[in-house]
């Protein structure tokens, strides 16, 4: 019972943190937007996700590498689960160390006078975000390929 119960968590989380992300990547490229629209979306962004997603992704990775301790004598299961945890990991260590320090440049910013160098601010802020985008999207499929093995009983084995 306790697998399935973190089986099911780890999957309705990471879906959450994923898809989110994801949502991101496909309805908010800033490339078009001006100064103060940009402004205007990313310091509410920030302001409503920059403490939440961390730990939403933090707990994510946890949950991950329980599953994998928990699945530990299915060598494919195992592999599956760690593999979803590094890439999970490698997505929240591009979010700590090189968007979030964007991010906070970014909401000190005035929307009526941005610092000359924003284009350039916000295009490594969204080569980074595309970066963990793909992180992401890979660590949910290993997940969700985990809970689909066969030969055993998925995550449960």
């Amino acid at each position: 019972m306790t697998k399935s119960i973190v089986s099911f968590a780890n999957l309705l989380l990471a879906a959450l943190v994923v898809g989110t992300i994801f949502g991101i990547w496909l309805g908010y490229n800033p490339a078009d937007l001006s100064s103060r629209a940009y402004l205007e979306q990313q310091q509410h962004a920030i302001r409503a996700l920059n403490v939440t997603m961390p730990v939403l992704g933090a707990v994510t990775i946890l949950l991950t590498l329980t599953s994998a301790l928990l699945a530990r004598s299915n060598r494919r299961l195992l592999a599956l689960l760690l593999g979803a945890a590094l890439f999970f990991l490698a997505a929240g260590i591009v979010t700590r160390f090189l968007n979030q320090p964007i991010n906070a440049m970014v909401i000190a910013w005035s929307v009526d006078a941005p610092p000359e160098n924003w284009i350039e601010l916000r295009d490594e802020w969204w080569r980074w975000h595309v970066v963990r985008t793909g992180f992401g999207i890979v660590g949910l499929g290993l997940l969700i390929a985990a809970n689909l093995v066969k030969g055993g009983r998925g995550p449960r084995a």
